[in-house]
């Protein structure tokens, strides 16, 4: 403890060449300025009850500029509510009403099943658990009230969902930004026990299968420091907000150590995974996933239906964390580039993919079969991510060219998904406006626009069988070799229509992660998946010029 004081009294002494930047210099500041404000509370009687009065003042004088600041309308409102928590706590400023209004703009973020956006957009990602759960509870212990029910049954709602994101392996699920938390994934587990919600034993597996999950890959390193990155150092990974310090929001997937040794967490015998029992799909419909998880090979994966960080129509570039068809514990998405893993994409003419962000999202459900099925529609759109700082989400781009509507339908069985793809037409039967795309190929220049390809899982070579049948019509294919933070070389299977896509015609693919035997059997909307259950698929209506 001697050694933290030591480092906080330099932080907060604005005459030390060690100070830490004030919140009212920098925004990051306020991020770090809740973590201080959690840890002093968290350790008073062996911290801030021992530190000199003129450090306690100093720490005061450096946490009060969030007394009335502006904060954005995301999970950054917790980091307000907090720190001015603390300030009350002993005897500094604070504002009733930043409490109050923080409290009602955090109400605003609940969604079904106790999930949370991150504020207005479809943002759903870990912040989930280690900011927008986590938070209330530490909250409430601060401001001496009881964690309020309804609080309680949201995160006892999440955690069941959680559980299920979580691979044999101990990965949480590869998606979203601050990825460089890492091992922070596990704070929701640790918030579950603390507030005495949940299986203790299930909780900590689940907990420390995420911690062990890095320990054992590379993080920390050898000189002990966790970089930015995922296993080992990975600088892509990054947002424009990261430095040496933010991988250190990873402690909060320490924070079972805050917990005696006789607490039922630490007592209880551990469970198994749900992916480690059997084999298990679920519809989680806030961010409209389809869960599918493997036991044969511990692999979670998410079809992605519901989340692209961004509002329906919205004009933007893809974000690869965020926009993809799939996610999974055993994959990283490509982090550069015009979308290729986990995408249908329309090429144009210089052979360039469209994006998804701003689509439309349609129903996610499971058949009586327990095949999941869900889907979504938009506009394709050519072009690059806006200039401007990169938190991890799209930012409008200058340039962005609009071409057909596409249509995608999901079903999801064990390691296999069956994806349907359309190029819709209109009521009258006339295709959907193509927005400049050439129709008709030129022998002396590139492939013709308009052509579909549907691309597959981003797999580490050496790692889960990552494979894609195309159907009729998708006759080529071939793969794509890219660098991942999990391996130098991912491999991406994909297939394509050889010329331009015929408007409102339904292609097909199947789409393998991992151990799923000889691909689902294809006839129109009819599916026999490899363990011999048979679905049709709710496919939207008949358009003109439709085939099989």
């Amino acid at each position: 403890m001697e050694w933290y004081a030591e480092g906080l009294a330099a932080g907060v002494d604005p005459a030390s060449p060690e100070r830490w930047p004030r919140l009212d210099e920098h925004d990051q500041a306020k991020v770090e300025a809740a973590s201080v404000a959690l840890v002093l509370h968290l350790t008073r009687p062996w911290l801030w009850d021992r530190l000199p009065p003129r450090v306690r003042e100093q720490v005061v004088d450096w946490l009060a500029p969030a007394v009335g600041a502006a904060y954005p309308p995301i999970n950054w409102v917790w980091f307000q509510l907090v720190t001015e928590q603390f300030l009350a706590s002993v005897g500094g400023p604070y504002a009733e009403e930043d409490i109050e209004a923080g409290l009602a703009l955090a109400r605003t973020f609940e969604r079904d099943g106790g999930w949370y956006a991150d504020g207005a957009e479809r943002s759903y990602d870990h912040y989930n658990g280690w900011a927008l759960h986590l938070y209330p509870l530490l909250w409430s212990e601060m401001a001496g009230r009881a964690p309020d029910p309804a609080y309680l049954a949201r995160l006892e709602r999440f955690l069941d969902d959680a559980v299920h994101l979580v691979g044999a392996d101990g990965s949480p699920l590869v998606q979203g930004r601050g990825l460089t938390y890492r091992f922070a994934a596990a704070a929701p587990f640790w918030a579950g026990a603390r507030a005495g919600v949940g299986s203790p034993g299930l909780l900590r597996r689940a907990a420390s299968g995420i911690v062990r999950h890095f320990a054992e890959r590379g993080a920390p390193d050898r000189d002990g420091v966790l970089t930015l990155g995922w296993h080992g150092p990975w600088r892509g990974i990054a947002q424009d907000y990261s430095g040496p310090g933010p991988p250190y929001w990873a402690a909060k997937g320490l924070l079972g150590l805050s917990l005696p040794a006789g607490h039922p967490v630490w007592t209880a015998v551990e469970e198994p995974l749900p992916v480690e029992t059997g084999d298990f799909t679920r519809v989680v419909r806030a961010p409209g996933w389809l869960v599918s998880g493997t036991r044969a090979d511990g692999i979670v994966r998410v079809v992605n239906h519901g989340t692209d960080h961004a509002r329906p129509g919205a004009r933007l570039a893809d974000a690869p964390l965020y926009a993809r068809l799939g996610y999974s514990t055993a994959t990283f998405p490509l982090l550069s580039g015009d979308p290729l893993d986990q995408s249908v994409a329309v090429l144009d003419e210089d052979g360039r993919a469209s994006h998804r962000t701003g689509f439309t999202a349609g129903p996610v459900s499971a058949l009586p079969s327990g095949t999941l099925v869900g889907s979504s529609r938009w506009r394709a759109r050519w072009g690059e991510q806006g200039p401007g700082p990169d938190h991890g989400h799209s930012r409008p781009g200058g340039d962005l060219r609009d071409g057909p509507e596409v249509e995608v339908v999901s079903a999801v069985r064990g390691a296999w998904e069956l994806r349907f793809a359309r190029l819709p037409v209109e009521a009258g039967g006339t295709p959907v406006e193509a927005g400049g795309l050439r129709s008709e190929p030129d022998a002396l220049g590139p492939p013709p626009a308009g052509r579909l390809r549907l691309g597959g899982w981003p797999a580490p070579e050496g790692g889960p069988v990552t494979r894609v049948v195309g159907g009729p019509g998708l006759t080529e294919r071939g793969v794509a070799v890219a660098a991942t933070p999990l391996a130098a070389r991912t491999l991406v299977p994909w297939c394509a229509t050889p010329g331009p896509a015929e408007p409102g015609r339904w292609y097909t693919a199947a789409i393998l992660l991992g151990e799923g035997g000889d691909p689902p059997a294809v006839n129109g909307n009819a599916i026999t998946w490899p363990d011999g259950a048979a679905d049709e698929i709710p496919l939207p209506g008949p358009a003109a010029g439709q085939r099989g």
